[in-house]
């Protein structure tokens, strides 16, 4: 008798403990989840980019600061590998061979070097990740201007050169 007294106490605290562990895994989101993202993107050059591409991501309402920056950095990694499948059309197509040669340069370093190193650096060194995000806009205003006003690309440079400064933005906020 004992023993079943035992059982039926260790299964009411798991019972108890299960319920518990849910209680705490399960997340509503209240509006106030999003009081950061509204005011980190405030601090950005492009409030409204911002607030659009923050809360597109399910990731961005539990994020902090340094999350919020994180998916910016992921952005970037989509925007450039975007560009680059592009920029593979455009030569296929046979367009402006040495622009086009040069823009994948460019892209490629976001995808190899920066966004790698920006990834690492937003924790650790945040103004080592203001830097490499910011040459990820040097380097779609290079491939921008590779084209002497004539860029088939100037969709692909615009919108990358919006999302590093915004990305730049906030990780100001971790120095």
């Amino acid at each position: 008798m004992l023993n079943l007294k035992h059982l039926s106490i260790i299964c009411s605290i798991l019972v108890v403990a299960i319920i518990s562990m849910s209680a705490c895994h399960c997340r509503v989101l209240q509006p106030n989840d999003l009081k950061l993202i509204e005011e980190t993107c405030k601090r950005t050059p492009n409030p409204n980019l911002c607030l659009q591409l923050l809360k597109a991501d399910p990731r961005a309402p539990s994020a902090d600061i340094a999350g919020l920056a994180l998916i910016l950095v992921d952005m970037i990694k989509a925007k450039a590998t975007e560009a680059e499948k592009t920029i593979k059309q455009l030569l296929k197509q046979g367009g402006n061979k040495k622009a086009l040669s040069e823009c994948a340069d460019d892209y490629d370093g976001i995808l190899m070097l920066d966004v790698p190193t920006a990834t690492r650096a937003v924790r650790g060194d945040p103004k080592f990740a203001e830097n490499t995000v910011s040459d990820c806009a040097v380097e779609a205003d290079s491939c921008e201007n590779g084209f002497h006003g004539k860029s088939p690309l100037t969709h692909v440079n615009n919108g990358m050169r919006d999302v590093a400064n915004v990305a730049r933005a906030i990780i100001r906020n971790l120095l």
